[in-house]
């Protein structure tokens, strides 16, 4: 019979998992926090997953995660927020009045 699995570890797996997710959200596309939680098998989880955005390995596009409102969730006008906006636009994802449609740009995965 094998130990439980500590705090720290299940946090990596579940970092895992979203990760790969974040890898698979095509360029001009965008999920949201809980869509990537739900995804990733933690329908609850949206706040876990703007964590491990904070963590994110070099190379991921963390860029294409926005909240549900279809806004970024960086405060406005701050430097991660601006490199966010211009990476997104760069893709050809538009913003109106701040927010972006998520029925337009919005990821389904298959």
């Amino acid at each position: 019979m094998s130990a439980p699995m500590s705090a720290s570890r299940k946090s990596k797996l579940t970092h895992a998992a979203i990760f790969t997710l974040v890898r698979r959200i095509p360029e001009g596309r965008v999920a949201t926090y809980g869509q990537i939680a739900r995804l990733a098998g933690h329908p609850r989880a949206a706040r876990q997953v703007g964590y491990a955005m904070h963590q994110c390995p070099p190379g991921l596009p963390w860029h294409r995660v926005i909240n549900a409102r279809g806004r970024l969730s960086l405060p406005e006008g701050s430097t991660g927020a601006l490199t966010q906006r211009r990476r997104l636009e760069t893709e050809g994802v538009v913003f109106i009045g701040g927010r972006i449609d998520l029925e337009r740009h919005g990821w389904q995965p298959d």
